[in-house]
């Protein structure tokens, strides 16, 4: 009796803990894919060049790509709880004034300042989740349940984002953040307790310098690349972050207290779930960014019809992150890890079915197929990469696992993305470097060919994320053994 009643408050107060990070995980998932949808109504409202309107879009993610490593180490150094609520109370600040910008500057700079909050509340919420659950099978349920909150906040973005751009301006997308974050600073000091680790020495200033300024290089090279085309100096932009990123793992093997913890790369399962959750995203994010395009423009739906139409997807998609503990306890880590990368392959290739004139079909079953593979990926990585280390690195363990999503899904864009509008430009009608830009003609012919151009890089881009996926999958299949521990 003693033991039961002291054991349920316990459970109670862990769960409500998992409850109050939950909201900050959506937010930040949405923050991701909500802003898209706003652009047409930024650009009329404050007039950003290209370049400004790149920076826009793409800030947030460079910068929480960019800091995951450092803030998880400083998390796991410093406290937790205390960086996720510093962490929290600068998103919400960048939120207010992101929804209150009036020039272009004003707006990066707050977007900018909500990923350097939202860099610190993935790794700290991760890892202050898998503190509060001791028990590992209850463990794997609570990541599993953030796993799925953060993929729903990536797929219900643009449905939000639809539903307050037809009532509010286009500010709103961001003010809604602000009530969450104060929610949670309330509940935060009671639910929740500091953790952090002892065992580890004064943070490597120049790997943290270093590993900012390589990722950040780096992707940005690409996605202005993907953009714009590859100049000398885009190209020089790239090197220099390869290279920054080159020291940057070289120093982790030379000095006593690294930020990334190459040894964890040693562990075939650990190495294979990280690959899974890179690729997961780049094909992920590609797929969905031209799926959009393909919906809206190519077969006319309207922004919110075309992201109502990704609600089946979602909701199998967050099902199965909910489920996945239950599905491994079934058919074993190794069996799962292949069936993240079989059902995403089958299901991306299955978009090659789709026309110029039908295709809705083709996109729900893609969606609910790789939902599947895709709700598999999110768990079993968080998770791999959690339990794969002492509690006091779960911190840095989530941050790579989480980075291995944010460079994902910058990746597939620039690289996947690039490939179809490759396509696009030497089968298109010439008229202009994207399919919008040529949809403002009025000759009939001309977007024809243009829509008829852009499918065929769809299908290119797709038809090539869906082959390396299932060829990943095999690899998998037979290099990791038969049994993997549980």
């Amino acid at each position: 009796m003693t033991d039961t009643s002291l054991v349920r408050p316990t459970n109670r107060r862990a769960w409500l803990g998992l409850m109050a990070v939950l909201p900050l995980v959506l937010l930040v998932a949405m923050d991701g894919s909500i802003l898209y949808l706003a652009m047409p109504r930024v650009t009329s409202a404050i007039t950003p060049t290209a370049d400004q309107a790149l920076w826009i879009l793409d800030i947030y993610g460079f910068v929480v790509g960019s800091l995951l490593i450092a803030f998880g180490n400083i998390g796991d150094r410093y406290g937790r709880l205390k960086l996720i609520m510093i962490g929290a109370v600068v998103f919400g600040a960048g939120s207010l004034g992101a929804a209150f910008s009036q020039t272009p500057e004003s707006l990066i700079a707050s977007r900018a300042l909500m990923g350097l909050g939202g860099a610190t509340l993935l790794p700290s919420g991760l890892a202050i989740v898998s503190s509060l659950f001791p028990d590992p099978r209850t463990r794997a349920q609570a990541i599993g349940i953030f796993a799925a909150t953060f993929a729903a906040g990536f797929a219900i973005g643009p449905v939000i984002g639809g539903l307050l751009l037809r009532q509010f301006e286009w500010g709103a997308v961001f003010l809604i953040n602000v009530p969450v974050v104060i929610g949670f600073l309330v509940c935060a000091p009671v639910l929740l307790q500091e953790v952090r680790s002892t065992a580890y020495g004064r943070i490597d200033l120049v790997s943290l310098i270093l590993s900012f300024a390589g990722i950040l290089l780096f992707t940005y090279s690409l996605k202005s690349a993907a953009a714009h085309g590859f100049t000398p100096t885009l190209m020089s932009i790239g090197i220099v972050g390869i290279l920054a990123v080159g020291l940057f793992v070289r120093r982790q093997s030379r000095i006593d207290y690294p930020l990334l913890d190459l040894d964890l790369f040693r562990d075939a399962i650990f190495s294979i779930a990280i690959l899974t959750g890179l690729l997961t995203l780049v094909v992920w994010s590609a797929t969905g960014y031209l799926s959009g395009i393909y919906l809206q423009s190519v077969l006319g739906f309207d922004v919110l019809n075309a992201a109502l139409l990704t609600l089946p997807g979602a909701i199998v998609l967050t099902a199965t992150c909910v489920g996945t503990a239950r599905i491994v306890e079934r058919i074993g880590r190794k069996t799962a890890l292949v069936a993240t990368h079989l059902l995403i392959g089958v299901g991306v290739l299955l978009l090659l079915f789709t026309t110029t004139e039908v295709g809705i079909a083709a996109f729900i079953a893609s969606t609910m197929i790789a939902g599947v593979g895709y709700g598999l990926s999110f768990s079993l990585v968080a998770e791999i990469a959690v339990s794969a280390v002492p509690a006091e690195r779960a911190g840095a363990a989530s941050s790579i696992a989480e980075t291995s999503n944010e460079l994902g899904n910058a990746l597939g864009i620039s690289l996947l993305g690039s490939l179809a509008a490759l396509s696009f430009r030497l089968l298109g009608p010439g008229v202009a470097g994207t399919l919008n830009e040529t949809l403002d003609q009025s000759d009939p012919e001309i977007i024809v060919r243009a829509n008829e151009a852009f499918l065929t890089g769809l299908h290119v881009a797709v038809g090539a994320g869906g082959l390396l996926t299932l060829a990943t999958g095999i690899i998998a299949w037979l290099w990791l053994p038969r049994k993997l521990p549980e």
